[in-house]
Formats: structure tokens, sequence, C-alpha cells
């Protein structure tokens, strides 16, 4: 036969079991007892992928939590052994996100929960150019971001709480309603620069601005932090504001404008709730609900080089037993094509984080927790049109 027409036949073949079978998943470490939980993925510029997660004997209570991660070479499909990647002596160390910057140098930003109180939180980084190597990044600099978000920050709380919030948020006869309580602490300067914690990817801008995404427990706003300096320093948006909205994932739009997708910890029913911002991410719309259904779940959007949207969440109201992606080519006016990654009525998958690679795969980690209560961490790479050709899981 002709060598030629062999590779055509074999390149055929392996379309058609890459179109039926274009789906693989694995643990990256086998299931364990610890707590694990708040993964974070990116591709390196040499096509490694390299994830972080949060591991201890449970959350912002337990001081023994620190950041570990693993690393997938390029071609091979096995993770490394875990490594570790961060800890603060004492203190839990929670909610690890990485990036990497126009010059690809890699970020590791995470928080440290002092007072093991989340609203007491710090935000730490880690950067470094030196992370192609076995085991864990050579980290060459560590700081803190301090962010000071001024007498604005509490004006627009009030501002939009006035015009879009309700009258009918009255804990009891003796306690303030509740949106009177929040207009009232973001006066208070110690509590709005302290507790913002990260959780999904930021978005790098055309003009180079990094928007990187945080949230407030003790507020259940949202915040952006803005880097004009590929990620030295950082100044505060002003709040995402709304009610209970939480852990804001961002997406820039065709026309430059971005739009915040966010978990829903208020009234129900869950949905996810979404903001407009039309300066580079300084300024917010109120929050308001979609019909997206959100059990009060972290969740991440990005943009894919089809210029679809895809979407990784929790697609119920009442629990993290389902996690689905979903993809919109209208910018998010509609959600078309959907499959689920999860489905067991009893088990935990959650915190999605996703990329897609320089090869076009799409890859995503995320928690995921047995009916017997094992933890892990999840990876599961599929082509876009896995989603859109196929039939749901």
């Amino acid at each position: 036969m002709n060598k030629n027409l062999i590779i055509i036949i074999l390149t055929i073949f392996t379309f058609q079991i890459f179109g039926q079978n274009g789906f693989e998943e694995e643990l990256i470490f086998p299931i364990q007892t610890q707590h694990v939980h708040s993964s974070s993925i990116v591709e390196l510029p040499n096509g490694d992928l390299l994830s972080c997660w949060f591991q201890g004997s449970g959350e912002r209570k337990a001081n023994d939590v620190v950041i570990n991660g693993a690393r997938l070479r390029k071609g091979q499909k096995k993770w490394s052994k875990p490594f570790l990647m961060a800890d603060t002596p004492g203190q839990p160390d929670c909610n690890p996100m990485m990036f990497l910057n126009k010059n690809n140098e890699l970020f590791l930003v995470w928080i440290a929960v002092q007072s093991n109180r989340w609203e007491r939180s710090i935000l730490k980084v880690k950067t470094t150019t030196n992370y192609t190597k076995e085991g864990a990044p050579k980290w060459e600099w560590q700081d803190v971001i301090l962010l000071k978000p001024g007498e604005e920050f509490a004006k627009r709380v009030e501002e939009q709480f006035k015009e879009f919030g309700r009258e009918d948020l009255a804990w009891a006869e003796y306690a303030l309603p509740y949106e009177e309580m929040l207009i009232k602490a973001a006066k208070d300067p110690k509590k709005r620069e302290t507790g913002w914690m990260t959780r999904t990817h930021p978005v790098i801008l055309n003009n180079g601005k990094i928007l990187l995404p945080l949230y407030s427990d003790g507020f259940n706003f949202g915040l952006i932090a803005i880097s004009e300096d590929d990620g030295k320093t950082w100044k505060p948006s002003l709040p995402i504001i709304g009610r209970g909205l939480n852990q804001p994932s961002l997406i820039v739009r065709n026309d430059g404008s971005v739009d915040a997708y966010m978990r829903d910890d208020g009234d129900e029913p869950g949905r996810i709730l979404i903001s407009h911002s039309n300066d580079e991410g300084y300024s917010w719309t109120y929050g308001q609900k979609s019909d997206i259904p959100n059990p009060g779940a972290s969740l991440e959007v990005i943009k894919l080089k089809s210029g679809n949207w895809l979407m990784v969440n929790n697609d119920v109201d009442d629990g993290r037993y389902s996690l689905a992606v979903t993809i919109s080519d209208d910018e998010g006016k509609s959600w078309k094509w959907k499959r689920n990654l999860e489905n067991t009525k009893g088990a935990s998958f959650s915190y999605p984080s996703v990329i897609q690679a320089k090869s076009g795969n799409i890859h995503i980690t995320y928690s995921s927790f047995t009916i017997e209560g094992q933890k892990a961490i999840k990876h599961v790479t599929f082509m876009e049109n896995w989603i859109v050709k196929g039939k749901n899981k």
C-alpha cells in the first residue's frame, strides 16, 4: 500500500477515535481522607501542565493546611507525585490560583487565613520564571498583596443598595437590616482592606492590564485587583455588589467590556449572578440573578479560541453532585450545548479551574469527593467538539 495512503488512513482513524472517545480523565493523586480542595491549573510555555490545591485536615480552622501541587509533562499521561508549593507555618493556606503574565512569569496567589476566619485572610503571592524542572517551581519572589479600597468603596455600596436594595431584609426588630449592616461595614477601613480572597483565573486585556478577580466572605462582594505593570503592583476596583454574590469569574466581550459570572450565596433559588464593567474592570453594575442554576458553588468561564464561551459549573440548585460544561456562541445570551462531567447523587464535584491549551485541548481540574467521603483532585481533558457534537455523558 502507498505510504501516503497509509498515513491518510491512520489520520482518519485517529480522528474517528478521538471524535468518539475524545474525553480523558484521571485523578491527579489517589483518593484519600485528607481534605483537598480549590485547585488551579496552568499550561507552561513548554507544554507542561501545573496544578495546585490546598490540602490538610480541614479548611480555615485547620492550621496544618498547605498549598500542594503536581506536574504533568507534555506528552505524558501520569501526573507527578504531589509537592509542596507554599506554607505559612501555623496558618491555614487556602484557595491557590496560578497564572502567567505576558512575560511568561508564573504567579501563585493564595490566602493565609489569619485568626482562622475567612474575613481576616491576607493575599500572598509568589513569582518565578524558573518552573520547568522536576518538582515545585523555584520561587524567586514572595510578597503580600495589600489593597486599600477608599471612601469611594463605601459610597458605591451605599449608592447601589439604595438603588437596587430591598426593604424586607430586617433580621429582627432589634437588628439593623442586612444591607444597612454592610453599608456600615464598608465605611470601616480595616474591614474593607482585609479578607479578599482568590479563586479563579485573571484575564489579561489587550493593553496588558491584568484583572484579578477576588471576593470577600465578610461582605459577600466581589473586587478586582488591577495591575498595569505585569503584576508588580495592584490597585482595587470598586466593589461588585449584590445579594450574596461570591467568587467572580471574568470574561472579556468582543467590544472590550467585561462580564463577571458569580456564585450565589443569597436568596433561593440559587442562580448565577452576573455583573458588567464598561471601564476595564474598575466599576461594575449591580449583580443580577441569571436563569442559570447555582447551588452556592464556584464556577469558571473562559473564552475559547473559536470565540465561543465555555462555562464549568454545578448545573443544579440542590447540591454539588452534578458538574457540567456548557458552551455559548452568542456571548452568554444562551448556552446551547452541555455535557455533564459528573452526576452522582451523594458525591460532590466542585470548584473547577479551566484553561484551553495551545493545542486546543480544554483542561479542567476540580475537587472530587466520593459518597464515602474520600477526596482527590480530578483532571479531565477534551476538545470543544466533545461538547458541541456529543451526547450528554
